[in-house]
């Protein structure tokens, strides 16, 4: 069913796309506002009918219940928050570069697919995953997924789900990690804006939480003096203070193929991590994560003006759909569009991620249940949003010659940089900030995930291994052992190979969560094939996509061309790829056992 499914996904795509190519080159162009429209209708459905239905008849949120975040107040993880600031720490939390980088990657079997992914997957299965997600956290006092497991399942799936974490965590920080600390980060216009907004946001925190001063009045301060502190980084005695510290214009190899600028900056990267994994939550990420939300959030609001002032048609030399193999012109074949397609926009429609965040993090600090559907389902709908836009900036603001030429060399955050610069060009803002204030928007897209995936990583890896190594619980020991991870991971591993593991790795995650939410909903006797059906599609793509990805790495590796840091590298690539892979599979195993199990009816004695 799933083959066919996808066999059915892409000739639709084909068949639309040929339709719509004719009428381009007749003048007819489909305009970049029906595919917004196209955007806007898929949360209108989304969330005001078809999660909104759910809400009301299955999960039932009481406002009146008591929260873990009230009932557990500790002022570091339990921490009740207004609604509209946890809005904001909720999507900052979540959407990271996956429904940036995502969808800009996977345009190579056309843009069509990829809209088509990003608006039904969120309805149909990213918001489930994370509404639901941050409902069994809040209704079981903000336990932890391992927690739920271990007591839904058994103590050895316990053990399974903890080490699957823990890798697929540290392939996060190994995708994000090159972009932010190798292309980002090393521009000279970028880390003085970057900086000083984490610096505000601590600011922000401090106004809030100690001074209590009004929201608003917080917002304003903090938001006009970053957006000042990213043009400050676009003057010139700035830039060349920071192209100094890199060692030049052309920063020198330090090994294998890192150079210094590179191994600097990753350096700075992991230091910033390990303080938002250390401090208290109130001080660090959720401030932090809120002032870097109005960034981006007014650079959303600034892109659709931009598209909506210049109302582009698509180009028509770029495909509505290229080929079931994503090869588009002279740029390396992407594979299979199943099952690769579903993991490469990984958050933009459905992301593992967000349910460790939502069950960890989000439960934890929620008011009132009936605040959830607007928190973690507003979340993701304003996330599916952002991937359209990300799309939009490939397709129409950079075309399709620069988009390919940008890919081949490797820059896929810089197609967004520059699409999003001449979107806010269209309303007057010049390309000399906009490109700098795209590489600090993605950058902090980025940077404010890594650190809460390193807390979640210390507190993952504290709870499998505290009782055999008491070390690991204290929160310094676990948190670098974490970022020594991934620094190896960073500084050996293929871009194009991790970020496909990334998302196979994350994808698959998503599917343990709706198969844990199903187990949950289970217990509760209540109807869970809403989040069953998305788990079997998820679980089997993925699995998919891993396999395939670890077949490429290993391959690569046997043709024995590549140097020593990259050979190293691919090989635990292909080891994580496999061992996630069956880890799944065991897990899974066990999950669809327990779940069957109420439904075993016990024969009376003596028949």
């Amino acid at each position: 069913k799933g083959w066919c499914t996808v066999c059915v996904w892409g000739e639709y795509s084909y068949a639309l796309g040929k339709a719509i190519g004719p009428k381009r080159k007749e003048g007819g162009a489909m305009s970049a506002i029906t595919v917004f429209i196209i955007s806007l209708v898929g949360i209108g459905v989304g969330y005001f009918l078809y999660a909104k239905s759910i809400d009301r008849a299955i999960i039932q949120p009481d406002r009146n219940k008591i929260t873990p975040a009230k009932m557990y107040m500790d002022g570091v993880d339990f921490t009740p928050a207004n609604r509209n600031v946890l809005f904001g720490y909720q999507f900052k939390s979540v959407a990271a570069l996956g429904p940036i980088v995502g969808p800009i990657v996977a345009i190579q079997w056309g843009w069509l697919p990829a809209l088509l992914w990003i608006v039904l997957g969120t309805m149909f299965i990213g918001w489930v995953q994370d509404y639901a997600s941050i409902m069994v956290g809040v209704r079981e006092e903000g336990q932890t997924f391992g927690a739920l497991s271990f007591r839904l399942i058994s103590r050895r799936a316990r053990t399974i789900l903890l080490i699957f974490i823990y890798a697929y965590l540290l392939l996060i920080m190994a995708a994000f990690g090159k972009i932010v600390g190798f292309d980002l980060m090393t521009n000279p216009a970028v880390p003085l804006g970057v900086l000083l907004v984490m610096a505000l946001g601590m600011v922000a925190g401090h106004m809030t939480y100690k001074l209590k001063m009004d929201i608003l009045v917080t917002t304003g301060i903090t938001v006009a003096l970053s957006f000042f502190g990213i043009w400050l980084g676009t003057v010139g005695p700035v830039k060349s203070l920071f192209l100094a510290i890199n060692g030049g214009a052309t920063s020198p190899l330090l090994f294998g193929s890192v150079t210094w600028a590179q191994f600097l900056w990753s350096i700075v990267v992991l230091v910033l991590c390990y303080l938002g994994a250390t401090l208290p939550i109130w001080r660090w990420a959720q401030p932090i994560n809120y002032v870097a939300f109005w960034i981006v959030f007014l650079g959303i609001v600034g892109g659709t003006i931009g598209i909506i002032v210049w109302h582009p048609a698509i180009p028509a030399d770029f495909p509505a759909f290229s080929n079931f193999e994503g090869k588009l012109g002279e740029l390396k074949a992407l594979g299979p569009l199943w099952p690769l397609l579903f993991v490469t926009i990984a958050c933009g429609a459905i992301s593992g991620w967000h349910s460790l965040v939502s069950s960890s993090g989000t439960a934890r600090q929620l008011e009132l249940e009936t605040d959830a559907l607007y928190v973690r389902g507003g979340a993701m709908f304003l996330e599916m949003f952002l991937a359209t836009l990300s799309l939009l900036c490939a397709v129409v603001g950079v075309g399709y010659e620069k988009y390919v030429a940008l890919v081949s060399k490797g820059a896929n955050a810089g197609v967004f940089a520059n699409g999003l610069a001449t979107f806010l060009n269209k309303i007057g803002i010049p390309v000399s900030f906009g490109l700098p204030y795209g590489s600090v928007f993605l950058t902090l897209m980025a940077l404010t995930i890594m650190y809460l995936v390193v807390r979640f990583m210390r507190v993952a890896s504290a709870e499998f291994l505290g009782d055999a190594v008491p070390a690991i619980r204290n929160t310094a020991v676990g948190t670098i052992v974490a970022l020594a991870l991934s620094a190896v991971m960073i500084w050996t591993g293929f871009w194009s190979y991790v970020w496909i593991l990334f998302g196979g790795s994350n994808q698959l995650m998503a599917s343990l969560a709706l198969l844990i939410i199903s187990l949950w909903l289970n217990s509760k006797e209540k109807n869970y094939l809403w989040a069953f059906v998305p788990f079997i599609f998820m679980f089997i793509t993925s699995i998919a996509a891993l396999l395939n990805t670890a077949w490429q790495v290993i391959a690569a590796n046997l043709r024995g061309t590549l140097p020593i840091d990259k050979l190293i590298g691919n090989w635990i690539a292909g080891g994580l790829a496999i061992f996630l892979s069956i880890a799944a599979l065991i897990l899974a195993w066990y999950a669809v056992n327990a779940l069957m199990r109420p439904a075993k009816v016990s024969k009376p004695a003596g028949a």
